[in-house]
């Protein structure tokens, strides 16, 4: 029988040789931790649809804060939920709003740790938009304003980046003028450059109690059968000022991911968002998956595709796997 002269498995032989010609990595590096934040005192709840995830009062962050750090973990990505919803979110920007308590809370405790910030209204607002409603709908250049003072209010807390993740039009120009006038030029954007409008959110909006109290949120999240427009929303934010491009959800977006990558010099970042992680435990607890396996698989995927960053509700559980 007639065999090539190159054999590819002679390079898979056992894990030493596998390692050694493997093109991607996961590290703890490149990894960002979600935490929700919640008002009040005493409070560590686990979130239902997302095991292993919980909504923490700040008083209760010393421990969760700690465990990140010792794991090395880079950066956390702060979700807040206030106790007092209105029509404009104004909790968002609020000098004691909860973000910003947390904020506060955990530079004391780790100064160290990197502090992105959520910028968005979604989650507090009473009708559950990410922006200021008029006429039924969502009013693009009056959100903008709110926008801009939250990530303000963020940077001022302590913050090191700020997340805008509303998908207005514009919101990177403005957030960007807005924190330079307050002189925090030096804070990074992080964009959610490419957010769909997704069935993978549904988690997440119980964890944040956002979901929209009419309608959906078509009008201005994108539609996921389109990639070509992905490449416009992103060229669109680089030229607005943003420091590093977003792609949510990752795993059913893995060729936006490439192409991003193969068309901006910018840092990509990826969201594994909370259907993707229920998804994967709810099969694992099931015994239909090897949760593990299938947890690291994805993650290398979401490399593989050109990530640089991953923000993961698995991040703990890979960093104690890797260490």
């Amino acid at each position: 029988m007639f065999f090539p002269e190159y054999r590819p498995r002679r390079l898979r032989r056992n894990e030493q040789l596998r390692s050694l010609v493997r093109e991607t990595e996961i590290s703890v590096k490149h990894l960002i931790y979600p935490l929700f934040i919640v008002e009040g005192k005493g409070i560590k709840e686990e979130v239902p649809s997302m095991p292993g995830v919980y909504r923490f009062s700040c008083d209760q962050l010393k421990d969760e804060i700690k465990e990140v750090l010792d794991l090395g973990i880079p950066a956390v990505i702060l979700f807040g939920i206030p106790a007092q919803k209105d029509e404009i979110g104004s909790q968002a920007y609020a000098k004691r709003g909860v973000v910003q308590q947390a904020i506060a809370t955990i530079k004391k405790e780790a100064p160290e740790l990197v502090v992105v910030t959520d910028v968005c209204l979604c989650e507090y607002t009473s009708h559950g938009h990410c922006g200021i409603i008029k006429n039924g709908e969502v009013d693009n250049d009056l959100t903008l304003e709110q926008l801009a003072r939250t990530a303000v209010s963020h940077a001022k807390a302590g913050a090191e980046m700020v997340a805008p993740s509303d998908m207005m039009d514009g919101r990177v120009a403005r957030i960007r003028e807005a924190l330079d006038e307050a002189g925090f030029s030096h804070i990074p954007i992080m964009s959610y450059a490419v957010k769909y409008c997704s069935s993978f959110y549904g988690p997440f909006r119980d964890a944040a109690e956002s979901a929209p109290q009419f309608g959906d949120r078509r009008s201005y999240q994108m539609d996921p059968a389109n990639v070509r427009e992905a490449l416009r929303e992103a060229s669109l934010d680089v030229e607005e000022g943003a420091d590093i491009l977003m792609v949510k959800p990752a795993l059913p977006y893995l060729d936006v991911i490439s192409r991003l990558r193969a068309e901006f010099n910018h840092p990509i970042a990826a969201y594994q968002v909370s259907g993707e992680y229920a998804m994967i435990k709810a099969a694992g607890r099931l015994g239909w998956l090897d949760e593990e396996r299938a947890m690291l698989e994805s993650l290398l995927s979401i490399r593989r595709a050109g990530a640089d960053i991953i923000i993961t509700y698995f991040a703990k559980e890979v960093a104690k796997k890797l260490s």
